[in-house]
């Protein structure tokens, strides 16, 4: 499967240009089975030159969806699928440096249908799209427009791919990249046997030691991500030392978010240290207004003097977060920071919201449903389990809470209302509960829904 994505830009460097538009193509080898297409408000200015060439300008972007608003769409699109593109690196370094300013890693990956077509279709003199698709008769009515391109380059794997002949090593080998900066005893058939899973992976030097401890829902694409990555010197420095890798699947990314941090506590890896992770960067914070309504809002949890409500690691699942309060308790988008308005927000309009933005409802009425929506999330003083998808289709993963405190995870298979507590206590593994993991906890619980067996 393949994510076939184009994008436009104000310019040609991800570091200091953005995004003006893109295109995704979900595409299975035969057909189109999913896309999406929007123009994105980069927050600066076009440059003329690059409207001159995309048509794009200031003032059709002006009322367009910020990334941080289609972010969640472009990662449920591309996850678990090959990125494609006409020199896929541009588009991929841009749509990874939009989600770096947003505090989240987004790594996938990618097969670039320029390599492609120079490996299959040797002896042209130019593998630009637009030259390659001409040669080819594949028609493009929107040059330079994210849709365009997109579905040119979807026209262009296809091809491809038929003449291929369905031959996996050439694919691989193309979107692979060289490893470069390698330690001269690591086996680069490793990433071969990795499985696009969710898990914990581990980097072990030449006597075993365990360097790096990560977590992913893609063991294969992280992996990868860091074979590749020369941008600092910590990254070249762990690549040097690298020499085996090995993985713990676990199924649940919640299982996998508790195991890392477990595992970086116990093993103490020299590049965790040197990385420094830091959590809860972002908050939710609530303040009364003149009405008596709470709005919240989310803002670093240095530059805010409102109540904290919650933190998180990064602002997009501090964002998450209030979207699903949003949808779920029907609270009103302007109220919760995320539409900005004079008068009634979107949901007013589409009859989600019952008008506290114009002040129609009750200010009490609507802060009680507030409050409910902030204590759903919460597991102070509870007796639960959490329970979630498992390393298979027959078994779920099980995560105790006791007195609002974190006790373990573990494995059960079969139907999980089939058991009774005990049947539950018996498949946990006890580990330390400490702030780390309350927030891990926290978060996935305001992001995901989960099912929830109270004892």
């Amino acid at each position: 499967m393949y994510a076939v994505l184009d994008i436009e830009t104000t310019g040609g460097s991800p570091a200091t240009e953005k995004i003006t538009e893109i295109a995704i193509f979900v595409f299975d080898g035969q057909r189109i089975i999913d896309e999406f297409s929007t123009l994105i408000n980069p927050e600066k200015n076009i440059p003329y030159f690059i409207t001159g060439l995309t048509g794009i300008t200031n003032a059709m972007v002006a009322n367009a969806p910020k990334f941080y608003e289609v972010a969640r769409r472009i990662v449920e699109m591309t996850e678990n699928l090959i990125v494609v593109g006409h020199n896929v690196n541009f588009d991929y370094g841009f749509i990874q440096q939009e989600f770096l300013r947003l505090g989240y890693e987004y790594t996938r990956d990618r097969l670039c249908t320029v390599k492609l077509s120079r490996k299959l279709l040797p002896g042209h003199k130019s593998y630009s799209l637009g030259t390659i698709c001409e040669r080819l008769n594949i028609g493009n009515s929107s040059r330079h427009r994210a849709a365009g391109d997109a579905l040119a380059t979807v026209e262009l794997l296809s091809y491809l791919l038929k003449i291929n002949n369905g031959d996996c090593k050439v694919l691989a080998d193309v979107a692979s990249q060289t490893y470069k900066g390698l330690n001269s005893s690591f086996n680069c058939t490793i990433p071969a046997t990795l499985l696009e899973t969710t898990g914990v992976y581990y980097f072990h030097d030449e006597k075993g030691n365990v360097i790096y401890v990560g977590k992913s829902r893609s063991i294969r694409s992280s992996v990868m991500s860091h074979l590749t990555n020369n941008t600092s010197r910590r990254a070249i420095q762990m690549k040097e030392q690298l020499v085996n890798i090995t993985f713990e699947h676990t199924g649940s990314e919640l299982l996998a978010l508790l195991l890392e941090s477990y595992e970086i506590k116990r093993i103490k890896p020299i590049y965790n240290r040197a990385q420094g992770r830091t959590i809860n960067q972002y908050g939710i914070y609530r303040v009364f207004d003149d009405m008596g309504y709470i709005r919240i809002h989310v803002a670093k949890n240095t530059s805010s003097k409102d109540a904290l409500l919650f933190s998180f690691e990064t602002k997009k699942e501090a964002l998450d977060y209030i979207y699903k309060m949003v949808d779920v308790y029907k609270l009103c988008q302007k109220l919760a920071g995320v539409y900005d308005s004079s008068g009634a927000c979107f949901h007013y309009e589409i009859n989600q919201c019952n008008g506290a933005c114009i002040g129609k409802e009750d200010p009490e009425i609507y802060n009680s449903r507030l409050e409910e929506a902030i204590g759903s999330f919460t597991f102070d003083n509870k007796n639960l389990f959490i329970v979630d998808k498992g390393r298979s289709d027959e078994e779920s993963a099980i995560v105790k809470i006791q007195n609002g405190k974190y006790m373990g995870f573990g494995f059960i298979t079969g139907v999980v209302a089939d058991f009774n507590v005990n049947v539950l206590n018996d498949c946990i593994q006890y580990y330390d509960d400490n702030r780390d993991t309350n927030q891990i906890i926290r978060s996935f619980l305001a992001q995901n829904i989960a099912r929830i067996i109270e004892y």
